[in-house]
């Protein structure tokens, strides 16, 4: 009887204790990010401007959108995921409930997106910066940690301090596109020489591009050499 009780004691400890889908809490392995379930039923962004990650029509003759094939505002952009659920939610609750797990979870989910193009390695991964003021308010960057765990799978090289900003902006979120172009204008600075090197900026989501655009103009000045974006998300 005693061992009886104790293996079920066990089990339902191993049960709860078991690593837990985020989104519909099913048993996974501790190695997935999410179940079979949930994965498939992620919004992955399949046809997009290779130069903006707009989502594109799949009829569409090239992989480049109107206003890129004018002027391409990246070398390279890859965004994973329609900004829809339960990637939205997912990347909500790092950003506004601190729940740091998920962006675990969303660097590898983007790892595998990048992952099946095999794009050519950066020289530096380098996260959207915040403001000290709004990382003193927040407490952490998600796009840094989203970065740091994208670099980890996928054995690229992500260095912090790269890029300051400058100025403390309103939330794009906030502001209509005219608004977000100037909140962001001379924002940003970079903190090094980046003279001939690769370098490829990460942001949880990407909407107008307005901010991702003034971090590549900043890192062209610094002269940079190529510039992608690489984010989790394109609204």
């Amino acid at each position: 009887m005693t061992l009886f009780l104790y293996d079920w004691a066990k089990n339902i400890q191993n049960a709860w204790l078991a690593p837990r889908c985020p989104v519909c809490a099913t048993a996974i392995d501790a190695a997935a990010p999410l179940c079979a379930g949930c994965h498939a039923d992620l919004p992955v962004l399949e046809t997009q401007c290779r130069h903006c990650a707009i989502a594109l029509s799949e009829s569409a003759a090239t992989r480049v959108c109107a206003d890129c094939a004018r002027r391409p505002r990246f070398d390279h952009a890859l965004a994973g995921f329609h900004y829809r659920q339960p990637i939205a939610w997912m990347i909500g609750g790092l950003k506004y409930h601190r729940h740091l797990a998920h962006a675990r979870i969303l660097g590898d989910l983007l790892a595998e997106r990048i992952a099946l193009q095999a794009p050519e390695p950066p020289d530096l991964l380098a996260a959207v910066p915040l403001h000290p003021a709004a990382f003193r308010r927040r407490g952490f960057n998600q796009a840094e940690r989203i970065a740091i765990r994208l670099a980890d799978r996928l054995d690229w090289r992500v260095e912090r301090d790269v890029f300051a900003r400058v100025r403390d902006t309103p939330h794009q979120s906030t502001l209509d596109a005219a608004q977000r172009a100037a909140n962001v204008r001379d924002a940003f600075a970079a903190r090094c020489d980046l003279a001939g090197r690769h370098v490829a900026i990460v942001d949880d989501v990407m909407t107008t591009a307005r901010t991702a655009s003034a971090l590549a103009r900043t890192a062209r000045t610094a002269g940079a050499a190529r510039v992608d974006v690489y984010c989790v998300a394109r609204a």
